[in-house]
């Protein structure tokens, strides 16, 4: 080994290093420790283990302000913000959809890491990731009497593939990377739970140990699951019935920890017969298995209220216990594999800000409406609740993938852009199934007999720009044409394709999905365009008051294309059925003994295939303002938040031109609650003038479509 700052090695040692560098070769593992200093007693290593983590740093776009949940119909109030409501705060809890590596590391390096530590630091990270090699992120969703079974998206498949593509190697490489940005992101007195199961609760234990150092690992903490079943009690080996779940801090010594213990039972007496003194039985980190802990479950039953058909949910019981230990009222709190929310809702109950991301969409949309539940529970209590808002890095992410290098300038910057995205373009006609165009200077490809047009990048499709499409088919005597785009201008439709029509032109207009931001997705020939859907909103204005109006959703159209009948037929066993989607309508296909097959449909009205609607009265009343650092778009994005001395570099606030939907007044359904109210509660405008109402709907999958509706009062 080294002494006095000199290599010790033996003369063969030299002449193997010497021939192995020679040939090229790779040296072995204990040269590493012989050539440099290595503090590390024990380390974890796995193929393609690097340390570099991700340092991209973007805008996050805000979608939706959620404060007050909304004012019932036989309410005298006005809709109205709540004096309890999260408007009277700076903070907003932050519900994010997207890939939880690039919102780490935005939130990490940019602009709102000073509103987290204005906020007073992320005091808490609880994390369920996806830990189960086998496991089913599929969904059922009723449909009537009937039950849809909706996949996983794309996004999440490849993302799952990706992390179990080489086995443990590639969950580990996932979770490491994760772990430091978080670790990074935390407070220095914060804490950090990391649920797991027997799978590879072993090796996550050395990632946390190097990541978090030994020293700084508190608890090892055994969760029993559930309840012994019948075919577990069947099993050749001791029965597995348990999780784990770590517990680390930023600091080994100086974090926050409130010791719980559980009541002692009513008729309990000490031995000699006094009644127990005390707060009760200090609890342990074994958790669900004494005689104890029965009387104090923290599992979830199948008949719990809180389940939301998430097969991995974890119960709000468990995560409060790990919130009121390492987290007091006021502090914020985290999640970043968030799936239905359980994180978010028992922070908003408990009085703690809150974080929450996923990659699921649906996931996404499940917690906003689980959060919009809590926070109506809390309202009808008369106990505070907290406004959230939905993020994500939606078209700052297209920004940043076709950017390039801004040391380039003048006709050579400009070169580099155009071929990037026309790479990027090809890429999308790909995954569209279609063939590029050569030199056409506006069509971009052909998918069998139909013309294909891709919309701008970084722009919604706009009326002028569908009216261009529409004159250069007829032009060129195209008839068919299909109008690829990442966003279409609110209000375009469906006057737009009625404008088409009557000049002979089928104009099919679709969404680009996300996928296509991933290369394996487009590869795997994966990625599904859906259709515009369309939203028809009618405002009733009172008769007495023409101040007061009420929104009436009068009908939605979609077109997914989720399965086809004829292969779903292929794969169907005898007697079996199954739920697909096809040419707009979710269909039963079933399979008799004799092969025969029936078709179904299930959505028989238009509404069935409404999960969630919301209505702004006033849609262009507030702005979407960003926070970036200055520079963003002219000097490339760049770290505004220093780790290593605490301090920021000088951000600017900068209208996106985009306005933020404010959630007045929503109707869901939910598990137990089945029922949509198709009308609003009523609205009293304050002064006269035009208005812009926007009206959102999310459907069975999660899609969301918006629509404005222009309105004058008198």
């Amino acid at each position: 080994m080294a002494k006095n700052n000199q290599i010790e090695l033996t003369d063969a040692e030299k002449r193997d290093l010497t021939e192995r560098i020679i040939a090229g070769k790779y040296l072995p593992e204990k040269y590493r420790f012989l050539l440099f200093e290595d503090k590390s007693e024990v380390e974890l290593v796995w193929n393609g283990k690097s340390r570099d983590v991700c340092n991209t740093i973007l805008p996050f776009q805000t979608l939706e302000h959620i404060d007050e949940p909304r004012k019932e119909k036989n309410a005298n109030e006005e809709l109205s913000f709540d004096s309890r409501g999260g408007q009277k705060s700076k903070w907003n809890n932050k519900l994010i959809w997207g890939d939880n590596k690039l919102i780490l590391s935005s939130l990490r390096g940019g602009p709102l890491r000073r509103d987290i530590e204005e906020a007073g630091g992320l005091k808490l990270i609880y994390i369920d990731p996806p830990f189960d090699v086998g496991a089913d992120f599929s969904i059922d969703i009723p449909i009537g009497d009937q039950t849809f079974h909706k996949e996983a998206n794309v996004l999440e498949k490849v993302a799952y593939r990706d992390t179990w593509g080489r086995g443990s190697d590639s969950f580990i490489a996932m979770i490491y990377e994760r772990l430091i940005l978080m670790r990074d992101l935390m407070h220095p007195e914060g804490s950090i739970y990391v649920h797991i199961d027997w799978r590879l609760s072993g090796v996550v234990r050395m990632v946390l140990d190097e990541v978090f150092g030994a020293k700084s690992f508190q608890r090892e903490i055994i969760w029993r699951i559930g309840w012994i079943s019948g075919y577990k009690s069947t099993a050749s080996n001791w029965i597995r019935n348990h999780d784990t779940i770590f517990f680390y801090t930023r600091s080994p010594e100086n974090f926050t920890f409130n010791k719980e213990y559980i009541p002692y039972p009513s008729d309990y007496v000490r031995r000699d017969g006094n009644e127990p003194s005390g707060k009760g039985y200090p609890i342990e980190d074994t958790w669900n298995c004494s005689k104890m802990d029965i009387m104090d479950s923290i599992q979830i039953k199948s008949f719990s209220g809180e389940k939301t058909g998430y097969a991995t949910q974890k119960n709000e019981a468990l995560v409060e216990r790990l919130m009121k230990a390492s987290s007091n009222p006021g502090d914020l709190v985290a999640d970043f594999f968030c799936g239905s929310g359980t994180t978010a809702a028992v922070a908003e109950k408990h009085g703690r800000k809150w974080i929450c991301a996923d990659l699921g969409k649906f996931g996404i949309h499940t917690t906003r409406k689980r959060l919009i539940q809590v926070q109506r529970e809390l309202k009808k209590q008369g106990k505070p609740f907290s406004a959230f808002e939905v993020l994500n890095l939606g078209k700052y992410q297209r920004h940043a993938y076709i950017d390039v290098s801004h040391r380039l300038t003048g006709k050579i910057k400009e070169k580099a852009l155009a071929a990037k995205e026309k790479e990027f373009r090809d890429l999308i006609l790909k995954a569209y199934k279609s063939q590029p165009l050569l030199n056409d200077e506006f069509f971009h490809g052909k998918s069998g007999n139909r013309i294909v047009v891709v919309g701008p990048v970084n722009l919604p499709v706009t009326r002028l720009f569908v009216e261009e499409v529409i004159s250069q088919c007829r032009q060129r005597c195209v008839t068919r044409c299909d109008l690829l785009a990442f966003e279409f201008e609110l209000g375009l439709f469906p006057a737009a394709l009625d404008e088409a029509k009557q000049k002979g032109i089928d104009l099919l207009t679709k969404i680009i999905p996300p996928d296509v931001f991933d290369r394996r997705a487009v590869e795997a020939g994966e990625v599904e365009f859906h259709e515009v859907s369309y939203i028809e909103a009618t405002p009733r204005t009172d008769k007495k008051d023409p101040r007061t109006l009420t929104i009436e959703l009068t009908d939605f159209s979609v077109f997914h294309q989720q399965g086809q009948a004829k292969k779903a037929a292929e794969e169907l066993k005898e007697g079996k059925s199954t739920v697909i989607c096809e040419k707009g309508n979710l269909v039963k296909v079933s399979k008799d003994k004799d092969g025969k097959i029936n078709k179904e449909i299930l959505t028989k009205k238009w509404h069935d295939w409404i999960d969630y609607w919301a209505v702004d009265f006033d849609y262009e009343s507030r702005k979407e303002i960003i926070k970036r650092a200055k520079g963003f778009g002219d000097k490339g994005e760049k770290d505004v938040y220093t780790p290593e001395d605490g301090s920021f570099v000088d951000t600017e606030e900068v209208w996106s031109g985009n306005y933020i939907f404010e959630n007045e007044w929503q109707s869901f359904r939910t598990k137990k609650d089945r029922e949509l109210e198709l009308t609003s509660a009523s609205h009293t405008y304050e002064k006269k003038g035009r208005y812009i109402i926007a009206v959102k709907v999310v459907d069975i999958f999660g899609n969301d479509t918006m629509t404005l509706v222009p309105i004058n009062i008198q």
